[in-house]
């Protein structure tokens, strides 16, 4: 009767776009399940200027993720809000690492850049040469 949809987490979209029934529908669950999720703090889905919960892809996949290891891993709810918490704080480090390597690369690239023969400037500071003139006598013996 309803075709199964797969979706992947990685590459679903953050649009709110999905009605409970639907969301539901393509997660596998009752809508009034999706409910008790949201007020456990498992799913966030978007509100609609009514209020009613807007879904995206990326909450399915959550869903369906929240179902395996509720049901086939035996994780109890409280596990899977920890889990889903710790999961997200990963992604954000992940994500912190590679901003920081990026910098860290830009950083060596204007090292080398400084560093480079050709770069035409110099890492230590060098004082201008002197245009001054010095005027030299020399000093006759019946100076002294």
């Amino acid at each position: 009767m309803y075709e199964e949809v797969e979706i992947s987490v990685e590459q679903a979209s953050d649009a709110k776009v999905l009605i409970i029934s639907v969301a539901a529908r393509l997660a596998g669950m009752h809508p009034q399940t999706l409910r008790q999720y949201d007020r456990l703090g498992l799913v966030q889905p978007g509100r609609a200027g009514g209020g009613g919960r807007r879904y995206s892809e990326r909450d399915v996949a959550l869903l369906r993720e929240v179902q395996r290891l509720s049901q086939d891993d035996g994780v109890n709810l409280a596990g899977i809000k920890r889990i889903i918490g710790l999961e997200q704080l990963v992604g954000d480090l992940q994500q912190r690492l590679h901003e920081l390597e990026a910098q860290l690369d830009e950083a060596y690239a204007r090292i080398a850049q400084m560093e480079s023969p050709y770069s035409g400037r110099d890492l230590v500071r060098q004082e201008r040469p002197s245009t001054a003139l010095v005027v030299w006598r020399p000093r006759r013996v019946s100076d002294k």
